[in-house]
């Protein structure tokens, strides 16, 4: 049963960690300190619960809660080798676990552990950090809070930290927390109540002091030509960039992107010192640890042409990799972990926005939510006095600490389509929703286009929200509507690489019956459909200069005469074609063209439950429901076709096993003889 202070703990993480203004996503740790009994010598214990490495406080529940011996714990300064080898100390917190201990203790373990307070927060909102990063900030948090809060000069988190904050405690008792220079904030109290009160004071008289000492135009005088375009002008010029940008932040290793023209991005690339100031780069470990030192800034006017844009980015961005190879080889020791990339993980465009990338959707996002963060830091520092981060070497300290390079190296290894972005039409329902799942389980970043938006939009949802799948309107016999969904796609998750033509339907009809209306719905929809998204997806594709997939669900139909249906097969053959058509064209470029010819796939149909399967019932003189079982039958496998079937080739097609396959059509019919490929 979960005691009443770890109860308190969690409640009160999660309150602090809901509101933005307190701590960004993944920052900052609670504790608190109480008595267990201890079933091996029925003996109360004194136990520390803090939230442990990589948890979130607005998420936070007790599996994320490191459980520590307090006695063993402090018995560590006993031992404590020193500032040069501080890191040692964090394998020495495992033998202090009480239990099982609970999750991993995180580097800041002793600055809960060794301040002599029931309760301590440690915080990174945005008004704290300002004030750590101001030149004069320790003037300033006398002038605030007088002898109520510390000032700290900076250190790297660790045990000595951890040491610096008691001795504070202890000297000062009548303090109720501290500013960390360049970092962010610690306080306590004797109950979780107080703590929480004492960290929201803190975080409120920082507010108050910035809004009502800072000076105006703290980016400085607005720059002409780089304010804000219209909302509409800013996607349109984000979307047509995209791809580009996508292709150089993936120099290295392939990242997902995200897009945001928030008003606080836009405001602070319409200043003067916009340049000087991101060029100084973040400041607090966790900013800088997700959106490297510094971003790549593009210095041309909101106006600017897109190919000048263009042009001018594959120039910053090859400055900006010999710049960070640069930083990298300044600081690098022998045993230093390996550079990890040199590419930007924040891009600003003037005018537009930001984009950030990662190794998946939520990565590249949080990456973003930290720069705005840290947009905001430069902002509260600049008003009451001048932005001063912490010291380029103590930046490549963290980004390069073996610390970090142990806990990236323990996390799960990829899945096999991590990092690709699909965009499957017709995906609401039947086959292309069996197709999205299984590109989504496999770790892709998902655009479910369909007709029904409402449709489109639950199933990402069912898929797993935002970070992997987002629904989308899209007609696709719509040249305009099928450019928007590529913008769609790009906007979402920075870029392109795989394109399932999917949307179909079948009006099953003879010859004599067939009408020019029922031919050409049919064209439109599926010959002349595949080929708009295709042609738009590989502009894309080619800008983005990464390779990439287009698949044809195409049809046993494309190569076998069946009676009374004459428009959808024709049709079937045309988007056959076309995948021996753009693989010749497309190879050079490294994308892939393929395609799949299912068969008798009733359930989950769209097409069947549209009618199409009472009437090919009728033709084979059999009941609707019993349809599966009859094309089961006439197979050599004797197998019904399902959806998940052709989800299964779509994968395989796309995946790394099949990287030098291109024009291949995979039947996926359980066997029809007739329509094998000669």
């Amino acid at each position: 049963m979960t005691n009443e202070t770890v109860t308190q703990l969690i409640e009160r993480s999660n309150r602090l960690g809901a509101d933005p203004k307190n701590t960004n996503y993944a920052g900052g740790n609670t504790s608190a300190k109480g008595t267990e009994r201890d079933p091996v010598t029925g003996q109360d214990v004194d136990l520390m619960w803090v939230k442990g490495s990589g948890g979130d406080l607005g998420t936070l529940s007790e599996n994320g809660l490191a459980v520590l011996r307090l006695d063993r714990l402090r018995a560590l300064t006993g031992v404590y080798p020193g500032v040069d080898r501080e890191d040692e100390m964090v394998a020495a917190f495992d033998y202090t676990l009480h239990g099982r201990g609970g999750a991993a203790p995180s580097i800041d373990t002793a600055m809960h552990g060794l301040v002599d307070a029931d309760h301590v927060d440690h915080l990174h909102p945005d008004s704290g950090i300002a004030i750590a990063t101001a030149a004069d900030g320790e003037a300033i948090t006398k002038q605030i809070w007088g002898d109520r809060v510390i000032w700290v000069p900076w250190r790297r988190p660790g045990f000595q930290l951890g040491l610096d904050i008691s001795e504070v405690k202890r000297q000062n008792p009548q303090a109720i927390g501290t500013i960390l220079g360049g970092h962010g904030i610690t306080a306590w109290g004797d109950t979780s109540e107080a703590a929480e009160a004492n960290s929201l004071e803190i975080i409120a008289a920082a507010e108050e002091f910035i809004a009502a000492h800072g000076r105006p135009q703290p980016f400085g005088p607005p720059l002409r030509g780089f304010g804000p375009l219209s909302p509409a002008e800013r996607r349109a010029k984000a979307a047509a960039l995209a791809p580009t940008l996508r292709g150089l932040a993936s120099t290295d290793n392939a990242q997902v992107g995200h897009f945001t023209d928030t008003d606080p991005v836009l405001e602070f690339l319409t200043g003067a010192e916009h340049p000087r100031l991101a060029s100084l780069g973040t400041s607090c470990p966790d900013h800088f640890l997700r959106t490297k030192v510094k971003p790549m800034v593009l210095d041309l006017p909101a106006d600017a042409p897109i190919e000048n844009c263009i042009a001018r980015l594959k120039e910053l961005h090859s400055s900006y990799r010999d710049d960070y190879t640069a930083y990298y080889n300044r600081h690098a020791s022998d045993d230093s972990p390996a550079m990890r990339g040199a590419d930007p993980a924040i891009v600003l465009i003037p005018g537009v926005g930001m984009f950030s990338y990662g190794k998946n959707k939520q990565t590249a996002r949080v990456a973003g939510e930290f720069y705005l963060n840290a947009i905001n830091v430069m902002r509260g520092a600049e008003s009451i006095s001048h932005y001063l981060p912490i010291d380029e070497v103590e930046k490549f300290r963290i980004e390069y600490w073996a610390l970090e390079e142990a806990k990236l190296a323990r996390m799960p290894q990829p899945k096999p389509l991590a990092t690709r972005i699909a965009l499957v039409t017709g995906a609401a329902s039947g086959i292309g929703k069996a197709i999205a799942t299984r590109l989504a389980a496999e770790g892709a970043c998902v655009v479910i286009a369909d007709l029904d938006e409402e449709k489109a939009a639950a199933a990402a949802e069912e898929i797993g929200g935002s970070d992997v799948a987002i629904g989308i309107r899209a007609d696709v016999t719509d040249e305009a509507q099928v450019q928007a969904a590529i913008d769609a796609c790009v906007l979402a998750f920075g870029g392109i690489d795989l394109v399932v033509n999917n949307a179909g339907l079948s009006l099953s009809k003879s010859l004599l019956d067939t009408t020019a209306a029922d031919w050409d719905l049919q064209h439109n929809v599926m010959a002349r459909g595949s080929f708009l998204v295709s042609r738009a997806a590989a502009k894309a594709l080619i800008e983005q200069q990464m390779g990439g997939d287009i698949l044809y669900i195409s049809s046993k139909n494309s190569v076998f005469a069946g009676p009374n249906n004459i428009a959808y097969s024709a049709t079937k053959a045309d988007q056959a074609h076309q995948v021996r058509l753009l693989a010749a064209e497309l190879g050079e470029h490294g994308i892939k063209v393929n395609g799949i010819n299912p068969d008798g796939v009733v359930r989950g149909s769209g097409i069947f439950a549209g009618g199409w399967g009472a009437k090919r019932a009728a033709v084979y003189g059999v009941a609707e429901e019993d349809l599966g079982e009859f094309y089961a039958q006439r197979t050599l496998l004797k197998r019904e076709v399902l959806p998940e079937n052709i989800a299964n080739a779509a994968f395989v097609l796309c995946s790394s096993d099949m990287s030098h396959t291109t024009g291949l059509h995979v039947p996926v019919d359980a066997g029809v003889a007739a329509a094998f490929l000669r």
